[in-house]
């Protein structure tokens, strides 16, 4: 504001100078002709009309160039801009005209401008990178579907055959609903179409809730599942802590080879909830460990199979929106230990 008020001062002040400019020569050609023509009023008049049309003419041709330089050129110029970005090409630029400290209106639309068509160009490569990947994870499992749904038409088909291939179409279709399933409520809180319903909920007996419904999926891997759950109360909403607890179990003992250990622990620590899910799995990288809370991002290729890379950005998004923290501590081939800070806990 103090830049605007800078320039709309130094504006004025040009124009009341032009202005006392031309008062002061037209009194001084009023003077000049009346000595010398002074008995004759239509000479006298004459002149001082021809004076202020000059006058006024030149004026004129000043404030006519004046626009051209300082309002219709920058004006043109953010059409211009605004037409590209408009019709997709957000690569477009436009040259700030005087240095920051002497910014005037114009200089802050454009440079208003220039942030806009970078934000739209990061945007469109988000989006574009989001499409790509969306339609890789779409081809597996419907190339699964379609191959094992053609072999199944055999009816010669081994029994035992038969049933595997089966199983295999319940997997694939399964991966494909989860894709879509995620892909929908990541779409739905990225656009904040989901917002907390805050209750005051028991997280020691939710996150017991949330491991019961893995029991199978841990038995099947001869896995130990070491538990240290105190009695934690937090308000928040339970349908964004279930996606919380779900993803991070999942991944544990997706990541865990057979006869490994999972442990989940819950305490309250300065008013906030902390919540870590350990494993013995294969760990994380340092490198792989700045990516994996992005989009369809898998770090161990070996288990990309079973699943998509969307949990843990459903994971960042749903914790940003609750107003808590997430950090992982890992060593590869050691394992890792996910923590959860939620605010406003009470034990």
């Amino acid at each position: 504001m103090k830049k605007r008020r800078f320039l709309s001062f130094a504006g004025y002040t040009i124009l009341f100078v032009t202005i006392a400019v031309i008062i002061t020569v037209a009194i001084a050609v009023f003077d000049a002709v009346s000595q010398k023509y002074g008995e004759n009023k239509a000479i006298l008049s004459v002149v001082m009309l021809i004076t202020i049309a000059f006058l006024a003419l030149v004026c004129t041709v000043i404030d006519a160039v004046r626009r051209k330089i300082t309002v219709n050129r920058p004006v043109e110029q953010i059409l211009e801009a605004t037409q590209r970005i408009a019709s997709g090409d957000f690569s477009v630029r436009l040259q700030i005209s005087h240095s920051y400290r002497r910014y005037d209106e114009y200089d802050l639309i454009a440079e208003n401008i220039n942030r806009m068509a970078g934000e739209l160009s990061r945007t469109e490569v988000v989006h574009n990178d989001f499409i790509s990947n969306v339609s890789h994870e779409l081809k597996t499992p419907v190339s699964i579907l379609r191959s094992y749904a053609m072999a199944l038409q055999n009816e010669n088909l081994d029994p035992a055959v038969r049933n595997h291939y089966a199983r295999v179409l319940v997997s694939a279709s399964d991966r494909l609903s989860a894709l879509v399933t995620n892909i929908l409520k990541l779409n739905k809180l990225e656009n904040q179409e989901l917002a907390p319903q805050y209750e005051n909920i028991r997280l020691d007996e939710m996150l017991a809730q949330s491991l019961l419904q893995f029991e199978e999926k841990i038995d099947e891997k001869g896995l130990e599942l070491d538990c240290d759950l105190k009695e934690v109360y937090v308000s928040s909403e339970a349908d964004f802590l279930e996606i919380i607890w779900n993803n991070l179990i999942s991944n544990a003992i997706k990541f865990t080879e057979p006869g490994g250990k999972i442990r989940v622990t819950l305490y309250s620590e300065n008013g906030q909830a902390v919540v870590k899910v350990s494993d013995t799995g294969c760990g994380i990288s340092r490198d792989t460990g700045k990516h994996i809370f992005d989009k369809f991002y898998q770090g161990e290729t070996s288990h990309a199979k079973e699943g998509n890379g969307l949990g843990l950005s459903l994971i960042k998004k749903v914790i940003d929106i609750l107003g808590g923290e997430i950090s992982v501590e890992s060593e590869v081939g050691k394992g890792s230990t996910f923590t959860v800070i939620l605010k406003g806990a009470a034990a």
